[in-house]
C-alpha cells in the first residue's frame, strides 16, 4: 500500500450532499445574500458599520446588525471596539 493509499483511507471524503459533512455549514452560512456581500467587503479589511451600509446598498441597519452578530458567532469575522468618544468599533 503506498503512502497516498494510507492517506485516503484515514480521511473520508468530503460530500455536501451528506447532511453529517462539515462544509454543509459554512455553505448554509454564506447562502444567505447578506453574509455574502458583507464578507465580501470585509475581504479588504476592516470597515465601520456605517461605511458597509452605505456600501451594500439596501440593506437595512437591522438586517446588516443581525448578519455581523452571526457572522461572529460563527467565528468568520471579528469585531473590535475602541476606548474614544464617542465608541469606536470596526
Amino acid at each position: 500500500m503506498t503512502h497516498t493509499a494510507v492517506l485516503k483511507k484515514e480521511m473520508p471524503p468530503y460530500n455536501v450532499f451528506d447532511e453529517r459533512c462539515p462544509t454543509r455549514g459554512v455553505l448554509t452560512r454564506i447562502a444567505d445574500k447578506w453574509a455574502l456581500l458583507i464578507l465580501a467587503r470585509l475581504e479588504k479589511g476592516p470597515m465601520r458599520f456605517s461605511h458597509l451600509q452605505r456600501d451594500i446598498q439596501r440593506i437595512t441597519k437591522k438586517v446588516l446588525t443581525q448578519s455581523l452578530r452571526k457572522l461572529e458567532r460563527d467565528g468568520l469575522v471579528s469585531r473590535k471596539i475602541f476606548a474614544t468618544v464617542p465608541v469606536t468599533v470596526e
